[in-house]
């Protein structure tokens, strides 16, 4: 019998039976005691169909939790369905014994937790997939910087970069014409530049000068994974409140256009925190844009610059900056209202921001020996080049409070894009256009010394 059919129609059932235990009173907060036990039940059921039922109705029940009691139903899903530490223990003796693969396979199958299967068997019912990355999200919300739930955490991971495998996505063109539901979807899920109302929306899926793309995955239907807002150009933009003005154009035909913009990346499921779509997207929409439109030749990315400013103020601006006193002085008009807007104020910050900006986006690394800003890791990963630091690129509030009003160029090179991925990824070394390049020289000459915290 085809699976699909029985996870409806269970599901179908479950829905019913909680709906009647709703109408007679039963829909009080559930508790979780409840339903670690009804936990136990699914993983004790050996049958497809009673375990479909039974997944549903677990994941009804975690829907009634309140938030103390989701807590208290992953610290139990952490603590009471690890892996057995005496069969783990017997079956290493066994390998490290016989070096056997089965053997082997017997150590891994012991070291899974017994959350995975259960996580699994969750996922078999109707929409499950759906619920699951709600669960995670929810347990997001719950990892307070201790290591308690991190285990579960890593659970989820687990599964859902195996769930959400790229063979699974599915890439769909976004226009006027895509289901309401999904333009909802659209607006809401929007995180780098707002969409204000369905006029903007519509200007921004105009098919004259705008492209929008989306990945969604079959189990868990309209609801978006990420997608990507694209301005058609003549010439590389440098500045955003340009694009998402709804009174202007570039081109009027996008046969004419010589460059894709993708000046807005978002990921709409907070519960897929850390599952990497983005790098499949870029790629595959060049793809597609490409063949579309064949005079298409620059494809890059306007992006903000998250951090910059604050990196700005504390490591530069302090008793210990490495800066020499003018440039210190010229930076303090940072905080000075409306300075973008003082033709003298806007020139001498110029001068000091762009390269230091350069610096930042060059040298200064996290713990991991990555770069420190996220816009730049995901990029350059992916990849790409950091081509230019275009000088207010963002005048908005949101735009001169994070990055001084900074944005960046990043360009996706066909013929590059491996390459420069390989050298990122075991030497640490960035693609980077010659103009950046000189920007960082003069920046380090700001410096007393060559200090980039």
């Amino acid at each position: 019998m085809n699976t699909s059919f029985l996870q409806d129609l269970f599901s179908t059932i479950t829905r019913r039976d909680a709906l009647r235990r709703r109408r007679a009173g039963g829909d009080a907060p559930a508790d979780h005691a409840q339903l670690i036990e009804a936990c136990r039940q699914l993983l004790d059921s050996d049958g497809e169909a009673s375990s479909i039922a039974l997944a549903s109705r677990a994941l009804e029940r975690y829907g009634r939790l309140d938030a103390a009691e989701k807590r208290r139903f992953f610290e139990r899903l952490t603590r009471d369905f690890s892996a057995d530490p005496e069969r783990v223990d017997s079956a290493y003796a066994s390998y490290r014994e016989s070096r056997d693969n089965r053997d082997l396979q017997t150590l891994f199958d012991a070291c899974e937790p017994r959350r995975q299967e259960l996580l699994r068997r969750l996922n078999l019912t109707s929409g499950g997939t759906h619920e699951l990355v709600k669960m995670r999200e929810d347990l997001l919300g719950m990892l307070d910087g201790g290591d308690e739930l991190r285990a579960l955490d890593a659970d989820f991971k687990h599964l859902f970069a195996s769930w959400f495998n790229r063979g699974f996505l599915v890439l769909k063109r976004i226009d006027w014409n895509t289901p309401a539901a999904i333009l909802e979807r659209i607006i809401r899920y929007e995180a780098v530049h707002e969409i204000h109302d369905w006029n903007d929306l519509r200007r921004r899926l105009d098919d004259r000068d705008r492209r929008c793309f989306a990945f969604f995955h079959p189990a868990i239907g309209d609801e978006p994974l990420i997608f990507v807002e694209v301005a058609l150009h003549k010439g590389l933009p440098d500045q955003i409140q340009s694009i998402l003005d709804s009174t202007r154009r570039d081109v009027d035909d996008a046969d004419i256009a010589d460059t894709a913009a993708f000046f807005g990346i978002s990921n709409c499921q907070t519960g897929l925190r850390g599952i990497s779509f983005g790098n499949f997207l870029i790629k595959q929409v060049v793809q597609e844009l490409k063949q579309e439109l064949p005079n298409l030749r620059h494809f890059v990315t306007l992006s903000p610059v998250p951090g910059f400013r604050q990196w700005l103020e504390s490591t530069q601006l302090g008793e210990d900056s490495p800066l020499d006193d003018e440039a210190r002085e010229t930076l303090a008009h940072l905080g000075d209202p409306d300075w973008h807007d003082d033709p003298q104020r806007a020139a001498a910050l110029k001068d000091v921001v762009q390269p230091l900006a350069a610096r930042y986006l060059l040298h200064a690394k996290n713990r991991h020996g990555l770069p420190l800003n996220p816009v730049a890791r995901f990029h350059l990963g992916n990849g790409a080049e950091l081509h230019r630091i275009n000088w207010l690129g963002d005048v908005s509030a949101k735009g001169l409070e994070q990055a001084a009003g900074l944005m960046v160029n990043y360009l996706y090179v066909l013929d590059d894009i491996e390459r420069n991925h390989e050298q990122y990824t075991t030497e640490g070394t960035i693609a980077c256009a010659s103009r950046v390049r000189d920007l960082d020289r003069r920046g380090r000459k700001l410096l007393k010394g060559d200090v980039v915290k």
